[in-house]
């Protein structure tokens, strides 16, 4: 996935838990699919699921999820995850680690969504009571910082994807949103990653968020990227009066979902094809809505 990533399989799973959790050590470690690319996931028996950081950026989400998850949880109107344990660093892998309750469900898959409009409701109010929260924290989201500062970054990446997507309309799109006005409000909490590997249904409708890794304060933009990441053109409206977001937000949540869709194609076009996928289909629909 990244050219300096730790690797891990099931047998280093093993061996850290017979080190540091014995009592678990018995129990099935099966590697888990994932569209993930910062963190390798491991099921554990049948309730809990083993999270090991790949690459040395995700070396702190574990301690963020120790600090913040349980007090968001009953703050949010889905499941989020659990942390059960931390592991310390050993037998070579070398970042804490965590073991969690697992959450049942399926991601969606885009175009074929069963609820589609129930979906949209459900995420919109998902972020609107994120946005509600009142917790004190100072660190600005990884995603909620100004737009204008991933600039550099995308106008590299646009000649990479020339050759797939129209990299005069891709750049007239981004200069369109980096002409949104600025959030002036006071910074919210968000949870910055709302593509469709983290987010889990059942029944087409939303069960659980997981995945906070880029959780954070700052700007709600980054948490309107769902819209054209995941949800039919025909629900959006109803995802966006759910959430709450004005003519502004709304403008820069586009301009973040390009600026990842521009990122991710030429990222992952070898390592994980999927996620590079995911990335042309959210610069497709932009560009449709201003066809």
């Amino acid at each position: 996935m990244h050219a300096d990533e730790v690797e891990t399989d099931a047998g280093l799973v093993r061996r850290l838990l017979s080190a540091q959790f014995p009592q678990w050590s018995g129990l099935r470690v099966e590697r888990v699919p994932s569209f993930g690319t910062d963190n390798a996931l491991y099921r554990l028996g049948d309730d809990m699921v083993v999270r090991l950081p790949r690459i040395d950026w995700a070396a702190s989400d574990i301690d963020k999820d120790a600090r913040w998850l349980d007090q968001l949880r009953p703050l949010v109107p889905v499941a989020i995850p659990q942390q059960l344990a931390t592991g310390t660093p050993g037998l070579g892998f070398p970042w804490r680690w965590g073991i969690y309750r697992w959450l049942e469900g399926a991601n969606p898959v885009v175009g074929a969504i069963d609820r589609p409009e129930e979906l949209a409701r459900d995420v919109g109010r998902f972020v609107a009571a994120l946005r509600r929260v009142r917790l004190n924290d100072t660190r600005t989201g990884s995603r909620a910082g100004p737009l204008a500062a991933r600039d550099a970054e995308v106008r590299q990446a646009i000649p990479d994807v020339a050759g797939e997507l129209d990299a005069a309309a891709v750049t007239t799109a981004w200069e369109t949103a980096l002409r949104a006005p600025a959030w002036g409000g006071p910074a919210v909490w968000t949870h910055g990653d709302l593509l469709r590997g983290n987010l889990l249904l059942r029944e087409g409708r939303l069960a659980a968020v997981i995945d906070w890794s880029l959780l954070g304060v700052g700007d709600p933009a980054c948490d309107s990227i769902v819209a054209w990441s995941v949800l039919p053109r025909e629900t959006r409206d109803a995802f966006r009066a759910e959430a709450g977001f004005d003519d502004a937000t709304w403008a820069r949540g586009r301009g973040w979902a390009l600026c990842c869709g521009v990122l991710q194609v030429p990222y992952y076009a070898e390592s994980n094809p999927e996620l590079a996928d995911n990335g042309r289909h959210m610069v497709g629909e932009i560009l449709a809505e201003r066809a």
